[in-house]
């Protein structure tokens, strides 16, 4: 299908119903600048929605409690105490790396890109914020269109805690879409670099809800991970919640101790090479086909905390993320 890049009537408004906020919860507000949209909790600023001229739509800069910076800052930034691999994995973003075939995870000239079409609701009430966009998953010809994507980030915190809150649906719009199995994928943040567990200070963590740590959480599913490290003079840790609604839940995780976090429920054959049964996993195990305007849904939400995983609650706030709802 070929369309033209702009606002299209076709694109149903995403509507997040409400969620219940803290009592010490702050102000939410947005600001937009014409380029980007700054989301703010109080005074501080909480994270800057990115669009215009990407290769897909991404958060940078995103900070915790404390005006802490959470992402790594390249290739946003050319700081020389970062590494410079993977310049695709920009802070904060949702995408995949085959789709019929077409990579979306990287960038270039023979990649697919994410195009912002519009914004259907940018809005705060009191303390909570909303910013629901229109994008569409367009080929390297950068004229044919696989999908249309309708997603919503709703953000609240406290002193202690940033929330934030993630849905996308995902519709097959020219023909059906193959979403390919790979690890390349699919929500995914990219660490501040001294909270790596490998590299950087070497005192980051990492721990799933299952128990385990470190290099063992990669490849495994379960339903939360939290990811905790120094920056600057405090320990700070963000989780990733997997909702009960998602396809193959509880989702594998693509965490790696170089400060990617990602979840995946895609890339079944990288992270089970072998079957219960010991033998091969087929290559295309964790294919997932949308018929031809079919959808799917993926909701997360992300909580940045100060503290470790016990000292954040993060197996509490997970309890609680179980009634919550787009």
């Amino acid at each position: 299908m070929s369309v033209t890049i702009g606002n299209d009537n076709r694109f149903a408004r995403v509507t997040p119903t409400h969620v219940e906020t803290p009592a010490s919860s702050l102000k939410a507000n947005i600001r937009d600048t014409g380029d980007v949209l700054e989301a703010y909790l109080g005074k501080d600023p909480f994270f800057t929605y990115n669009y215009k001229n990407a290769a897909k739509p991404y958060l940078y800069p995103v900070y915790g409690p404390d005006s802490q910076l959470m992402v790594r800052n390249f290739p946003m930034k050319d700081l020389k105490d970062e590494e410079h691999d993977h310049p695709h994995q920009k802070a904060f973003w949702f995408t995949h790396g085959a789709v019929n075939g077409v990579d979306y995870w990287t960038e270039g000239e023979q990649k697919g890109r994410i195009v912002h079409q519009n914004f259907s609701k940018i809005k705060c009430s009191g303390n909570t914020g909303i910013i629901a966009s229109h994008n569409y998953w367009i080929k390297p010809d950068r004229k044919n269109v696989q999908l249309k994507d309708e997603r919503a980030i709703r953000f609240f915190g406290t002193e202690q805690k940033r929330y934030l809150d993630l849905y996308v649906r995902l519709t097959a719009i020219a023909a059906d879409a193959v979403l390919g199995d790979t690890k390349e994928g699919t929500f995914g943040i990219r660490l501040a670099e001294t909270m790596r567990v490998k590299g950087g200070l070497n005192k980051g963590h990492i721990i799933n809800a299952d128990g385990l740590k470190d290099n063992e959480t990669w490849g495994k599913r379960s339903f939360w991970v939290d990811y905790y490290g120094p920056v600057n003079d405090q320990i700070m840790g963000l989780a990733i919640f997997d909702h009960p609604q998602n396809p193959r839940y509880p989702t594998w995780w693509h965490v790696r101790d170089y400060g990617l976090f990602a979840a995946n429920p895609f890339g079944i054959h990288d992270f089970e090479p072998k079957t219960a049964t010991g033998e091969k996993t087929p290559i295309d195990a964790g294919k997932l086909v949308l018929k031809q305007d079919e959808s799917i849904v993926f909701q997360y939400r992300v909580i940045l905390h100060k503290g470790n995983h016990e000292e954040g609650a993060i197996a509490e706030e997970y309890k609680k993320y179980l009634n919550s709802n787009f």
